[in-house]
């Protein structure tokens, strides 16, 4: 019987990352907080150098400061680096996930619908075709029930929006909105067969760019984003309400 193989330091490194992470997020470790090395070794098994390490890559995302004569603490939420595709994935993953989703989509819709808007008056022709070619094969997929492939075309598709409005700023957002899109799925609060308005949205976005169409683009991507906070919002309020928790606010009210 072979003896099961030991984590590398790595492999402890990245884990304690995500556990501490996790529990920052999810207020398990509550702000201004004071995080001992000492004891973080012992409860997680882990060398100082791998504590230290975790506590340094956290401190970069703002998750956590080092006070002279005071040690390591943990940072209000107003200091974390929101648009680190980590603690986008930290807070998806919390107690506080509709408020983070609403939050995210509320982003994009002040910017899809513009990028949109601006595909359809910079991009090339090619890049238009591109656009209608991931369309209809996201359809496709939508039509077939294959998530999986949804997925991975959707998170293609809004990050080629973006790409062809030209603008450098925008392009760079395409991880969190990939955050978001995968997050949505992973949590469950994705229909298992997506909406015909929403593969149709898809092709219209795709089309007007395509045609140069800026104010139809525009339209089409702000519904887009609309009826993806709707239909979050009432599968949240669904599960919980069945499950006798609260009905949920926020999205679910949209």
């Amino acid at each position: 019987m072979k003896t099961p193989k030991a984590e590398s330091p790595i492999d402890l490194h990245a884990s304690l990352v995500q556990r501490l992470g996790l529990a920052i997020a999810d207020g398990q470790l509550a702000a201004h907080s004071l995080l001992r090395l000492d004891e973080l070794e012992e409860q997680h098994g882990v060398s100082r150098s791998v504590v230290r390490e975790a506590a340094r890559v956290l401190s970069s995302k703002g998750m956590l400061a080092s006070r002279r004569r005071f040690g390591t603490v943990v940072q209000p939420e107003e200091f974390w680096n929101l648009y680190d595709p980590e603690v986008i994935r930290w807070r998806l993953a919390s107690s506080r996930r509709l408020e983070q989703l609403q939050s995210l989509n509320e982003l994009r819709g002040a910017i899809e619908p513009q990028a949109a808007r601006l595909a359809a008056e910079r991009a090339s022709w090619d890049a238009g075709s591109e656009l209608v070619s991931l369309a209809a094969r996201l359809w496709a997929a939508g039509q077939r029930g294959d998530q999986d492939e949804f997925l991975q075309l959707d998170v293609e598709f809004h990050a080629a929006v973006l790409k062809a409005s030209g603008n450098a700023m925008f392009s760079q957002l395409q991880n969190l909105v990939a955050e978001v899109l995968t997050g949505r799925t992973e949590h469950g609060l994705m229909p298992h067969l997506p909406h015909h308005e929403a593969l149709q949205l898809h092709v219209d976005v795709a089309s007007a760019v395509q045609r140069g169409e800026s104010g139809a683009a525009h339209a089409a991507m702000s519904r887009i984003v609309e009826q993806s906070t709707e239909e979050m919002g009432q599968i949240w309020s669904i599960h919980h309400h069945s499950d006798g928790a609260p009905q949920a606010t926020g999205l679910a009210n949209r």
